[in-house]
This record gives C-alpha cells, sequence and structure tokens, in this order.
C-alpha cells in the first residue's frame, strides 16, 4: 500500500460483510497491538447528537489548554476528518502508518473496514501524547468497535428509532444497545430528556453514577442567554451555543455535566466553557451558508433528526420557496422522513448516492409522490448531489433558500469542492 487511499481500499476488500457486530475479531487484534489510550476517555453514543457533543466538548477542552483527540465517524469529504489530534485533522501519513500496523498485526483475523479503521486511528490517537479522547461511537454501542475502549465517562445523548435491523425495533432495545458502553461502577451522562427505562435499568444494574438530564443537571433560558445547573456547580448568563438548532441546549447540558464528572482530572473554567461553545464548529449539522440563495446543510438521516430539521427550518421566518436536494439510504424510514418535512419543502431534488445501500433518486420520488397532497409541491431527479443542488440553483429566486439533507453523503457530495457559491448566478443580473 502506498498511500492512505491504497489501505482504505485494502479494508473494503477484506470482510464478506460491510457491517458485522461483535468485539471478538477487533479486541483480538487490539490485543495485539497492545493499544491503550494513557489518558481519560469520554465515549458519546445516541442516535441524534453525537457529532455536536464532541465537538462542544473538544471544543470546551481545547480552550482549556488540553490536547485533544476526537474519534467521529462518518466523514463528510476526506477519510482524516474522522481523527482530530489537538483540532486538526489526523495527517494521511499518520494514519497510512497506524493502517500498516493494524495489518502487520491483525494476521488471520478478518476486520470489516470500520473495525480496521477504527484501530488505525485509536493506534493514532494512543500515540498522540492526548490529555483526553473523544469517542464517538459508530453504531449502537456494546458491539461497536469503539466498545473495546474502557471509558472515564459515558455519554448518551438522545435515543430514536434507526438501524433497527441491528439495534432493535423499539426504543428500548436501541437503548439498551447504546447502554453497552457504561461501565460498572463509572459515570454515565444521559442527556436524552425522556430516555429508555432499559437504559436507566442497565445503569442502575452496573451501579454506573447515573447523571440524568432534568434529576441531575438542567438548563434554562431566555431569547438572550441560558443558564446551566448541575449537582454543584452552574453557569448562568451564557451566550447560545454557535451550533444552530433546538436541540443543542440539550446536547450543550449532557456535554457541561460531563465535564462536571471529570472536573478533578480535567478541570475547565468557566471562561473557557463559554468561549468553547460560542467558537464551535461542525460542518453539516444545520450550518447555514450565506448567500443568494441561503445554503442550509444537514446530515440529518432518520425521522427524529429531520423533524428537528423541520423545526429549525420553520424557526428561520418566511422564504418564498424552499428547495430540497434529498439523498438518503434505502433503509432508512423513508416515507415518515419526507411526511415530516413535506410541509416546509416546495420543490424536491432527489438524487443518487454512490454507495450500494442508497436508494435511488427515482426510489426517493416515488415514495414522495405515495403520500404528497400539495398540488403547488414539485420534483425531479438527479444523477449526483452536486448535479440536484446545481439544478436547485438555476431555479431558485435569490430570496429562496436550498437544504441539502438525508445523509452524509448528500452534503458531502455538495461540499467535496468547497461550500458552493450560491450567489455568482445572481451577481450578473
Amino acid at each position: 500500500m502506498k498511500n492512505l487511499q491504497d489501505w482504505l481500499a485494502h479494508c473494503e476488500q477484506l470482510h464478506p460483510q460491510a457491517i458485522d457486530m461483535g468485539l471478538g475479531r477487533v479486541q483480538a487484534v487490539a490485543h495485539r497491538m497492545a493499544l491503550r489510550l494513557d489518558c481519560p476517555v469520554i465515549t458519546v453514543a445516541g442516535t441524534n447528537g453525537k457529532g455536536s457533543t464532541c465537538a462542544m466538548l473538544e471544543a470546551i477542552l481545547l480552550e482549556s489548554g488540553y490536547r485533544t483527540g476526537v474519534y467521529t465517524s462518518p466523514h463528510l469529504v476526506h477519510f482524516e476528518e474522522r481523527c482530530r489530534i489537538h483540532g486538526q485533522s489526523a495527517s494521511a501519513n499518520d494514519l497510512a502508518q497506524a493502517f500498516a500496523q493494524v495489518e502487520a498485526a491483525r494476521g488471520e483475523v478478518s476486520l470489516t473496514y470500520f473495525e480496521f479503521s477504527t484501530l488505525a486511528i485509536l493506534q493514532v490517537m494512543a500515540q498522540a501524547g492526548l490529555d483526553v479522547a473523544i469517542l464517538e461511537v459508530g453504531l449502537g454501542g456494546r458491539l461497536d468497535a469503539v466498545n473495546i475502549i474502557d471509558p472515564d465517562c459515558a455519554v448518551i445523548t438522545s435515543i430514536d428509532i434507526d438501524h433497527t435491523s441491528f439495534l432493535g425495533t423499539d426504543r428500548e432495545q436501541i437503548g439498551l444497545e447504546k447502554a453497552g458502553i457504561m461501565r460498572a461502577g463509572r459515570p454515565v451522562v444521559v442527556s436524552d430528556p425522556v430516555p429508555p427505562q432499559s437504559v436507566l435499568d442497565h445503569a442502575a444494574a452496573l451501579g454506573a453514577d447515573l447523571w440524568r438530564f432534568g434529576q441531575d443537571f438542567n438548563f434554562s433560558g431566555d431569547k438572550l442567554q441560558w443558564a446551566w445547573a448541575g449537582r454543584g456547580r452552574r453557569y448562568s448568563g451564557m451566550a447560545y451555543p454557535a451550533l444552530r438548532g433546538a436541540n443543542q441546549l440539550v446536547n450543550a447540558s449532557g456535554v457541561l455535566a460531563a465535564l462536571e464528572v471529570l472536573r478533578p482530572r480535567l478541570p475547565v473554567t468557566a471562561q473557557a466553557v463559554r468561549n468553547g461553545l460560542a467558537m464551535v464548529e461542525l460542518p453539516g449539522r444545520f450550518q447555514i451558508v450565506p448567500g443568494e440563495p441561503v445554503l442550509v446543510l444537514d446530515v440529518a438521516h432518520n425521522p427524529h433528526s429531520v423533524a428537528a430539521l423541520a423545526l429549525n427550518l420553520d424557526a428561520m421566518g418566511f422564504y418564498p420557496t424552499t428547495h430540497a436536494v434529498f439523498g438518503a439510504m434505502a433503509d432508512k424510514d423513508l416515507q415518515v422522513m419526507i411526511e415530516r418535512v413535506g410541509a416546509v419543502i416546495d420543490r424536491w431534488y432527489f438524487t443518487d448516492l454512490p454507495v450500494p445501500r442508497a436508494a435511488t433518486a427515482a426510489q426517493l420520488q416515488q415514495q414522495w409522490q405515495s403520500q404528497n397532497h400539495r398540488a403547488d409541491a414539485q420534483s425531479s431527479t438527479h444523477a449526483s448531489p452536486e448535479a440536484a443542488l446545481q439544478s436547485a440553483i438555476q431555479a431558485a429566486n435569490p430570496a429562496d433558500r436550498i437544504v441539502v439533507f438525508g445523509s452524509f453523503y448528500t452534503v458531502g457530495g455538495v461540499l467535496k469542492d468547497g461550500i458552493p457559491r450560491l450567489h455568482a448566478k445572481h451577481l450578473s443580473t
């Protein structure tokens, strides 16, 4: 293998299944590598809000002067985005060397793409001299490759229906899978305001130190500022987090609870909290790109996150026409996703995506047509997110807005060449 791209192509061919839940293979290889993180570890699981939670934790801890390592997945454009060391994406060369170390250790063990890349990223983090590691669970929790690392603090964000073929068909089953990141006697922060009973029961059975939203920590606020209160500490008069969206205060509250839990080992100042929340960035999470027309990028890819997107779009105010570029995986609850945002979308631009799991643009359009009751709504199909976006740009007026959502691949597809210059068409008119 000459470079990172060669290694990624190699990993895609190794295992007969793209997703093969279980820790046996990855634990065996990690043991051969003597893989360990010699710093406090925060592991974050949940259906929605994981990426935002990791980004806010990272921003505050960076402001506090700590050397952070963050593992998130999937990426939007470049694989290197999955691993950040001290706020910067890991280098392709460092990752390639870590892939070589995994290959040397695995021997006869067959690893999935995710398992192989997780071990490589953990190896990069282990060698980076970190003060703190933040790990986002890829799928579920109990059997996810990230769960080979014992967290000092577990965080469980909102739980909803997703990945039902792997995690279960209701919130109780899914919650129990997420709860698998807990460890006996160690703290767990649950930021879901109405968590499944299975999560609470599992924490009790383990004797975990449960920090529950609404009981052990909470927030309050008005239009100008917000406040947080935990078991023994308060923050007041804070500006709202830089990440937009109706759920971000819930996520931020869980972040502050986790930092309170780890205060004896990782103390942070009130100013670091304020600065971190004010400066945090996370592409593709209700990301608003100014211009004419305005562009909204959101990786919402299940009914719960799409419902939040609909609320956020509604709160933006009036736009004459809202255009939507939409591409999604075929195994999602597509009809519900389309229904939940349909009232605020006037023109749909359905797109193919470059992965076998994806629904075709024609299939998405058929799902929309089967439940559309708006005579004024329109739709079209396109071969790629870029082509769909260009069609939306050509059709949109300067006062309109365009939203791109449905998958990391959809948002990543329009970001791969940089933020589009949406207003360029109108500069010449």
